[in-house]
């Protein structure tokens, strides 16, 4: 009986909080001429048990450089500021920038950029040798074109850990053969190992967003394949211009790829894969080694 009581108050103690927090938020909100919606093109994170997590599980430590993308009013800013991460923020909107200067202009380890997160030159801002995390609640609009430029920076994050739509995590960490099984997922694959760590339900954001999220971690793959030149720069287009056909055979679209049906099949037969297949059925390293003997037969530009 005592353990169903205290437990029931502690769930009481975390309602209030929420409660409490949601009011806050708001009057920041209205402060700034701002009201909650979904046409902020973000969800904003309350739950600080929540918030806590997240800096314990992001793989952060002490003194370590992290990028966070659509910080807002600050909520996970403050929690990494507090454990001492060196915080790079970029925020879009001018007047939640404004908001973020003032809370943390005391903060030594706190660095505000205000921009297009999808814009900023990554390779400029955290340039070969320097090693950074990202670690975010992504705003969900942005979220692949973000991932997607992550993927092309010439110094990736160590390690990337992001709040998304349920749906785009199961995407990126989806295995072949699947229907969430796309070029996105091939494409962070060849850098990433993927998981997706926890399911979020929507009632700790405010506005509550209409589908459920997911916390998903990125590790930089320990084998990570180096790729010639050749082979990096139609990587991309040949899975995009694969999946974007994903219904069709792989010796029709590669024939389209190639201009040549005769040029594809051998392609495919000094890879031992049947002409039949579906795009969807490679694994990463099988693309790998199709991007390579297509490289190799002298397809060296493919748009897409």
């Amino acid at each position: 009986m005592s353990v169903s009581r205290s437990l029931l108050q502690r769930q009481l103690r975390m309602r209030e909080t929420l409660i409490m927090n949601k009011k806050e938020l708001i009057s920041a909100l209205e402060s700034l001429g701002m009201r909650p919606g979904r046409g902020l093109g973000q969800n904003f994170l309350l739950d600080a048990n929540l918030l806590e997590w997240i800096v314990r599980n992001c793989g952060a430590q002490t003194n370590e450089n992290v990028l966070e993308v659509g910080p807002g009013f600050g909520a996970l800013t403050e929690k990494m500021v507090a454990a001492k991460f060196n915080v790079t923020a970029i925020e879009f909107d001018h007047r939640l920038a404004g908001f973020l200067r003032k809370k943390f202009a005391d903060a030594p380890n706190f660095t505000l950029i205000e921009a297009d997160a999808c814009k900023v030159d990554f390779n400029e801002l955290f340039p070969a040798g320097t090693t950074y995390r990202a670690v975010a609640n992504l705003p969900y609009a942005i979220s692949s074109v973000f991932i997607a430029r992550m993927l092309e920076c010439h110094n990736p994050p160590s390690s990337m850990f992001f709040m998304l739509q349920k749906e785009m995590g199961e995407r990126l960490a989806a295995s072949p053969g699947t229907k969430a099984y796309g070029a996105l997922s091939v494409r962070t694959q060849l850098l990433y190992d993927v998981a997706i760590d926890k399911i979020v339900p929507p009632q700790v954001f405010c506005p509550p967003p209409e589908v459920d999220s997911a916390l998903v971690s990125f590790k930089l793959a320990s084998q990570r394949p180096e790729l010639p030149e050749t082979v990096e720069k139609i990587f991309t287009p040949l899975v995009r211009n694969l999946f974007n056909q994903r219904r069709k055979q792989i010796g029709k679209i590669l024939g389209q790829i190639c201009g040549s049906k005769d040029t594809a099949a051998k392609i495919l037969d000094s890879c031992g894969f049947s002409t039949e297949l579906r795009p969807d059925k490679l694994s990463v390293a099988e693309f790998i080694q199709l991007a390579t003997a297509t490289a190799n037969a002298g397809i060296i530009n493919i748009k897409g």
